[in-house]
Order: C-alpha cells, then sequence, then structure tokens
C-alpha cells in the first residue's frame, strides 16, 4: 500500500496527460469523420473514392502499427523534407504524434457513424427545409445536423470510449501517461501487476464518468422522440 500512495501523484499526473491527449484527439477525430461522412456522401467520385480509401485502410490496420509507422515514419518524412529545406533537425513531440495518430484513427470510425447518422435523418424534413427556401448549408446546419446528432450518438459513444482506451498505446512511443508511469512505478518496486490494477481502476472512472455524460446528452437529444 506504501508504494501506491508513494507513486500515486505521477500516476494521477499521467492520467491528466491521458484525458488531455483523449480530448483532443477526439476533437480532431470529429472533424475528420464530418469530412469523411461528407465526402462519402457528396456526388464528387473522387471525394467518395478518397474517403472510402481512407476508412478502409485505416480499419484495416491495427492501431499500434499505425500509431509506430506514423510516429517513426513521420519523424523521418519530416526531417528529409526539412533537409532539403535547409531547417534544421526537427524532433517531433510524441505528445503531438499521439494526439495526431489517434484523431487520425477515429476520424476513419466517426466518419462512418456521422454517415449513418446523416442517412437516418427524415427526407421529408431536408425536403421542408427547401420548401422554406433554405440553401443548402443552411438546410444542413439547421435540419441535418441536429437531427444527426440523435442518430450517431450511441455510435459516436461507443467510438469515445474505445479512443479513450486508446490511449494506452501512447506509452510505446514514450510519452509519460499513466500506462507508462504505472510500468516505471511496478518495475522499480517489482509489483506490476498492483500498478497495472491501479491504472485499469482509473480507466473505470474516466469510462464511467463518460458514460454517465453520454447517457444525459442522449437523454437531452431524444425530447420529443416517441419511443416505440
Amino acid at each position: 500500500m506504501s508504494d501506491i500512495i508513494a507513486y500515486l501523484p505521477l500516476i494521477l499526473k499521467g492520467m491528466l496527460l491521458t484525458v488531455e491527449v483523449a480530448l483532443l484527439s477526439l476533437l480532431i477525430s470529429v472533424l475528420l469523420g464530418m469530412l469523411g461522412a461528407v465526402a462519402k456522401l457528396s456526388k464528387s467520385r473522387i471525394a467518395r473514392t478518397l474517403a472510402g480509401i481512407y476508412t478502409t485502410i485505416i480499419r484495416g490496420i491495427p492501431d499500434l502499427v499505425l500509431m509506430t509507422l506514423i510516429f517513426f515514419g513521420g519523424q523521418i518524412l519530416v526531417n528529409n523534407v526539412g533537409e532539403k529545406m535547409g531547417w534544421e533537425y526537427i524532433d517531433v513531440s510524441p505528445f503531438m504524434a499521439g494526439v495526431l495518430t489517434i484523431g487520425f484513427i477515429f476520424g476513419a470510425y466517426m466518419a462512418e457513424s456521422f454517415r449513418g447518422g446523416i442517412l437516418a435523418v427524415s427526407h421529408g424534413e431536408i425536403e421542408a427545409g427547401y420548401a422554406f427556401g433554405m440553401n443548402p448549408t443552411k438546410v444542413f446546419f439547421r435540419i441535418t445536423l441536429p437531427a444527426m446528432v440523435r442518430h450517431a450518438l450511441p455510435s459516436f459513444g461507443n467510438n469515445w470510449l474505445v479512443l479513450t482506451k486508446t490511449t494506452a498505446l501512447i506509452s510505446v512511443i514514450g510519452l509519460q501517461d499513466m500506462v507508462y508511469n504505472a510500468s516505471n512505478a511496478g518495475g522499480s518496486t517489482r509489483k506490476p501487476f498492483t500498478f497495472y490494477c491501479v491504472v485499469a481502476f482509473l480507466f473505470l472512472i474516466i469510462t464511467g464518468v463518460s458514460d454517465i455524460g453520454l447517457r444525459r446528452l442522449n437523454k437531452r437529444y431524444s425530447v420529443g422522440v416517441r419511443r416505440e
């Protein structure tokens, strides 16, 4: 117990970093997801093809492999370009690499969630918007988007919970999150099982609080919707 108390501040500090990575990654994934969903539903064949390639590749490669490819491969690419431009050596931050990688990965999953939500919106509502003289942009932001949120929330919530757990992978590229700190603590005290149990409990807290928030959001966006 004394070992846990001694290392708990370090692990909690790593927990805050984990939450920060998760939230920033969520923001990127939502932006990419919306772009991907709109591209998949657009009339442009090129946009549909690019979005299809993106989602297919991302969903077909393990997250850990993508993490290492983007971190190490991205660093090599940036410095090769920088060398030609006459720049000094650029050290890619593990934090930035982790956020961009996780956001890039879950952008593909969010794209499918948002696409399904948009397709679930009643065509009658959209046609009513056009009948009132709205242009396509107003129809999307005033009718399609609010209605899509309700349909996409269950899938969005599942993606967020999985994204939160995926942040554990950033420890492999050297970011000092709670998994990384717990690993060091376990190695120093020779009690890895104890510290990984602590990390598991902290992840349960994060996902538990998230689940409560998602339930409230779902309840809010379901106001006025008749349930069968």
